[in-house]
């Protein structure tokens, strides 16, 4: 096979199976607010800053695998 049909594919995979756990988790915090907030509507603003940070950390981990498989296609 070419090498850029294997750089290809491994970038493809890198971030089709990295993608993973960043959504999974994104998912899980939205459910977890989603259900504070049923359960204490009156902390809301607290809940919506922690949820916010939460997701942008949740968020950089699928940065970073972006920047892997761009590194991994082009280098």
């Amino acid at each position: 096979m070419d090498i850029e049909l294997i750089k290809n594919i491994l970038a493809g995979l890198t971030i089709a199976i990295g993608v993973i756990g960043p959504a999974l988790a994104i998912g899980k915090i939205g459910s977890e607010a989603v259900k504070a907030l049923g359960r204490n509507p009156e902390a809301a603003s607290q809940i919506r800053t922690l949820t916010v940070l939460a997701l942008a950390f949740a968020e950089a981990v699928a940065i970073y695998v972006l920047l892997i498989s761009l590194i991994i296609k082009f280098v």
